[in-house]
């Protein structure tokens, strides 16, 4: 019987960016597990920003396989490239990131603005991505949100990239003439007080998409392996691939907890070898994990394909950019204020129990769920309807509804 090709809209890999998002959440907030716990256990979650590099990776292999063989260097190819990616990045960036700056308006929240003199100013360099060049300003608005400067970035080049990789035969240069290009601008910048911008290599190689290419690079030459033999793939090899690269992701979260954590950092990522481990070891074991979900029929593949887990994955960019910061604040805030209520009833009736918000480990169980539940709600009631809305539209070039990147499918990838 005749294999179907791999499609472009994989499930399992939906399901993936959900516990990317959910690796980066226990990184954030290790801190519950507190004197109770070993200190290895804390440093080891601590390293589970390693979900980061999962979404470059990802992001990296789904681009090339989306668009690597039908790419075109016109206007109207361009037009309708960067539109897709805008219909599918933008509207909740922009509107989340509008929230930060209301927030900001009504609580002089200082997280927000960094010390940055002029917040209209900012709130632009937010909304347009520029505050992701500067070392200063990376965690200003939504802090995580800086990660989005480097997607855009990747979005922007991918198309050169594949354009230099077809036609000259040079697709690994590229990442070295990428990087030392990053090199070449803190060369120039580090000795300038203009707000970190390129400022040290740290920051280079851990915020920007001139350090952090590679993760794209190998994403991309997944797509272009995968590709090459899509006629062979039938999803049912009975190879280790999932599992392998899977253990060797612990291995290498593993080896960041034990590195020293430099100076003024919270991570084991900001030594030289984590940053070695995170950019380089870590993302080709990602893609050999990566291999193997496309490839074999594992227990794993078949839990990242269930329909929940792979709504989970559709709602994780907004859950990843809620997770933290000004939702997560006026939540939290929530939460212990409905600990004093209790308490204060507790006191009225004489009694001594145990309020259910008391433990701070419950209450970030507690905003995990709910903030999970929000970040369904706005995908279905805000994300999807605006996705389909920008896709269908005029915006930046007008709609062919018969263009194959307007199906369903596609939007759906």
């Amino acid at each position: 019987m005749a294999q179907k090709p791999l499609q472009n809209y994989i499930p399992a890999l939906t399901g993936v960016r959900a516990l990317a998002a959910y690796l980066v959440f226990i990184s954030h907030f290790a801190w519950v597990f507190d004197e109770k716990f070993p200190r290895g256990v804390q440093r080891f979650l601590n390293e589970f920003h390693i979900g980061v590099t999962i979404f470059f990776v990802l992001s990296g292999f789904l681009i090339a396989f989306r668009y690597f063989d039908n790419f075109k260097l016109t206007g109207d190819w361009f037009k309708q490239y960067l539109k897709n990616r805008v219909a599918r990045i933008y509207p909740m960036y922009f509107l989340l990131t509008a929230g930060a700056f209301i927030y900001y308006y009504f609580t002089r929240d200082p997280k927000i603005i960094n010390g940055f003199g002029s917040p209209v100013g900012l709130f632009f360099m937010n909304i347009t991505f520029i505050r992701g060049f500067f070392d200063q300003l990376k965690f200003t608005g939504i802090a995580q949100g800086w990660s989005l400067t480097v997607e855009e970035c990747f979005y922007f080049s991918a198309p050169f990239i594949f354009y230099f990789a077809k036609k000259y035969h040079r697709f690994w240069l590229q990442w070295a003439v990428v990087t030392l290009f990053g090199v070449g601008l803190v060369m120039i910048f580090r000795n300038v007080n203009w707000y970190g911008f390129f400022g040290n290599f740290t920051f280079m190689f851990l915020y920007t998409f001139l350090g952090r290419c590679f993760e794209f690079f190998v994403g991309i030459q997944l797509a272009l392996i995968v590709k090459r033999k899509q006629a062979q793939i039938t999803g049912q090899a009975k190879t280790w691939f999932t599992y392998s690269g899977f253990a060797l992701i612990f291995v290498f979260v593993g080896v960041m907890s034990i590195l020293p954590i430099p100076k003024g950092e919270v991570a084991g990522l900001h030594h030289p070898i984590g940053i070695i481990t995170n950019n380089y070891l870590l993302s080709t074991s990602i893609a050999i994990f990566f291999y193997g979900l496309l490839t074999e029929s594992t227990l794993l593949k078949k839990i990242l394909s269930l329909k929940f887990v792979e709504l989970l994955g559709k709602s994780s960019y907004i859950f990843y950019l809620i997770h933290l910061g000004w939702m997560y604040d006026l939540l939290h805030h929530y939460l212990n204020k409905w600990n004093d209520d209790i308490f204060e009833l507790y006191d009225k009736w004489g009694k001594d129990w145990i309020s259910p918000f008391q433990y701070d480990n419950l209450n970030v169980l507690y905003a995990f769920i709910i903030l999970n539940g929000v970040a369904i709600l706005l995908f279905r009631l805000v994300e999807e309807p605006l996705n389909h809305y920008i896709r269908q539209s005029d915006f930046l070039i007008k709609n062919k509804p018969r263009n194959p990147d307007n199906d369903s499918a596609a939007i759906k990838a």
